[in-house]
């Protein structure tokens, strides 16, 4: 039973291509994995109880990092939410993404685009910038030197979430002692001065930052690299859930989704600590069919009803044009698949 690291965080869009094209420009996740245009037939706990088509997207960014899983209704209209995220709320508020060097990544993005923050530092003196998107959602730029294959470039791809909660202590049930993040970087309480771009960063908080003290091991670990999650409580206002009253893949983060091995170990493992699966599709042990890709995929919530998701996956494209793929059932799974292979998903750019 292993976590290979962070695969993907869901982001709910109304235009797919548009938000694909500004997240391959600032973040360089211009790599497909997989995209696909059929139905969601085993959600239906979060889509209504009925079955919904959509258009799906994974993306990454070749210097590494956990990708992005970019997602529209197809025939339904997305509800949008109906009130002002703040620091705090319940849910994944903030997206985490690495950089090489924040200050030049700065330069570089300011030119561009307006809704960007100064530099700040955390509250382990590192130095971060904050982006508002387009589309309503909020990045942290996080300074991190990993790379997994070297494109000249200050941006990466996702490196962990700023996740709102009610309380700590609950919380790391599930993110310490099921999701391996074991080492405390940081408990600090009051108002932070790189909080102040984003909406209620004037009020009082409680930050914990965590990260994992056991390298991650699978088939796409070098690949994801390690990762951090900060859990936020929002001392001064009862905080609102992000998506009381909408559906998975409406607009914003939708989940935080980790590549595993051994499905039947991690579903004993959370029914252990209180966290039973609440979307299997595969409970009989098969695989599930994505079209270009293969696995089996499951969720849990949080506490707080924040979406977790697990992959084990089956089966990725390496150059659909040419029928190339990796079956991961063939292999060992503990192990990291070759870099020149995970480097030919390079191949799959799109260009916008």
């Amino acid at each position: 039973m292993h976590i290979s690291g962070i695969q993907q965080i869901g982001i709910g869009t109304t235009d797919l291509y548009e938000s694909w094209k500004w997240y391959a420009e600032f973040f360089g996740t211009n790599i497909r994995i997989l995209e696909d245009n059929t139905v969601a037939e085993r959600m239906l706990r979060y889509t209504g109880n009925s079955p919904q088509k959509r258009h799906a997207a994974i993306t990454i960014n070749m210097q590494g990092g956990s990708g992005f899983e970019i997602w529209q209704y197809s025939e339904r209209e997305p509800k949008k939410i109906e009130f002002e995220i703040q620091i705090g709320d319940l849910g994944i508020y903030c997206a985490k993404v690495k950089s090489r060097n924040v200050k030049l990544f700065h330069k570089e993005v300011s030119k561009k685009y307006a809704n960007i923050s100064p530099i700040f530092y955390t509250p382990d003196n590192l130095p971060t910038l904050y982006i508002y998107d387009p589309f309503g959602n909020y990045f942290q730029v996080v300074e991190d030197s990993s790379l997994f294959s070297d494109c000249k470039r200050n941006n990466g791809g996702g490196i962990g979430a700023q996740i709102g909660v009610s309380n700590i202590e609950k919380a790391l049930t599930l993110y310490r002692d099921v999701l391996g993040y074991d080492t405390l970087v940081y408990d600090k309480t009051g108002v932070f001065e790189d909080f102040v771009f984003m909406h209620g960063g004037e009020q009082k908080y409680r930050r914990v930052l965590l990260k994992h003290s056991e390298k991650r091991e699978g088939a796409f670990s070098e690949l994801f690299g390690p990762s951090l999650i900060e859990l936020v409580v929002a001392l001064e206002r009862e905080p609102k859930k992000i998506y009381e009253g909408r559906y998975w893949g409406d607009p914003g983060f939708i989940h935080l989704c980790f590549d595993i091995t051994n499905m039947k170990a991690f579903k004993q493992l959370c029914e252990e600590k209180g966290f039973p699966f609440t979307v299997d599709s595969c409970p009989t042990g098969e695989t599930f069919d994505m079209g270009d890709a293969a696995g089996h995929f499951t969720y849990v919530e949080d506490p707080d009803g924040t979406l977790i998701e697990f992959v084990e996956t089956h089966k990725i494209p390496i150059l659909k044009k040419l029928n190339l793929y990796i079956n991961l059932k063939k292999r060992d799974q503990t192990k990291p698949l070759p870099k020149i292979m995970l480097k030919a998903l390079g191949l799959n750019k799109v260009k916008f």
